[in-house]
């Protein structure tokens, strides 16, 4: 599949899993539903490995950083930014998800060496602003109070650990780690420490049958999981971790197309201002500059 797929299916179905995450609110707690989202990925991951006689047995040191992987992008993350929405506006918290891209650049140079690519930061800044914009209402809202400020450390913190599973991924990519059997194995581990630390904060074990819970569990797990990271995580080891964390600047965009036709959002002069800039930073950062030939001796 070429990067632009990969880029385009992950926009898509990442965009669209906020609105399934909020059909997961309710009867059951938070970390259960991560638990049971990541339950079932890793096991239609492990089921598709052993059908397709992928290689599931790795070396000690691999499967510690699985386990990191596992801790930071599909357990601890997700549960630090359930307990921030307590706390901070969701046009806030997109925002600060989106401060991932920096901190992409800012890892890959500082684990990996990676040089800064002036263009793909100048795209970054213009993302940054432009989702501001959109946000313009609860950005120009925000209090500096002690329950913001929470909330706000609480999702930095947990896009920091979403930034350190991506360069995991691309330590994978050195190890020569398939993004398959690496998402199968770290997101088992993910399940089982969203699961102890349910059961170790006293979360009832409870679970919700209605359609709309099992429906949304569903679509989360295969499309927002599976495959969303899945396309991810390989475009990430194709096109470098800052130009793919790209993504999560866009896919708020996608989430409020959803909500403009399903919660009656209204679009403004700033928001659509804003929508230009994110698009313009989208081309600035996938788009490569074309090499010169050589001049003819």
């Amino acid at each position: 599949m070429s990067a632009g797929l990969l880029y385009a299916f992950t926009v898509l179905f990442w965009g669209t899993s906020w609105f399934a995450i909020e059909l997961q609110l309710g009867v059951v707690a938070p970390e259960l539903s991560i638990t049971y989202r990541f339950i079932l990925s890793a096991g239609m991951l492990l089921l598709f490995c052993v059908a397709t006689g992928r290689r599931l047995r790795f070396p000690l040191r691999d499967h510690l950083f699985m386990a990191l992987q596992g801790a930071s992008l599909f357990s601890l993350n997700y549960m630090l930014f359930y307990e921030a929405a307590a706390h901070l506006a969701s046009g806030l918290l997109a925002v600060c998800f989106s401060t991932i891209v920096v901190m992409n650049i800012a890892n890959g140079a500082l684990f990996f060496r990676h040089a800064v690519d002036p263009r793909v930061a100048v795209g970054a800044l213009f993302g940054l602003v432009g989702l501001g914009l959109v946000f313009w209402p609860e950005v120009a809202g925000f209090e500096f109070s002690r329950e913001a400020a929470l909330g706000l450390g609480l999702s930095l913190i947990a896009t920091y650990l979403a930034s350190l599973g991506n360069m995991v991924s691309v330590r994978h990519k050195q190890a020569r780690i398939p993004v398959v059997e690496s998402n199968a194995i770290g997101m088992a581990y993910g399940a089982a420490l969203s699961l102890g630390l349910a059961l170790g904060g006293g979360a009832p074990l409870a679970f919700d049958w209605s359609w709309t819970y099992v429906l949304s569990l569903i679509y989360l797990a295969l499309f927002a999981s599976v495959l969303g990271f899945g396309f991810y995580l390989t475009l990430l080891q194709r096109i470098g971790a800052d130009r793919a964390a790209y993504a999560t600047v866009l896919f708020p965009m996608v989430a409020l197309a959803v909500s403009t036709l399903f919660e009656g959002y209204r679009w403004t002069a700033l928001a659509a201002i804003g929508v230009g800039l994110v698009l313009a930073g989208n081309l600035l950062v996938l788009v490569r500059r074309r090499k010169r030939a050589p001049a003819p001796a």
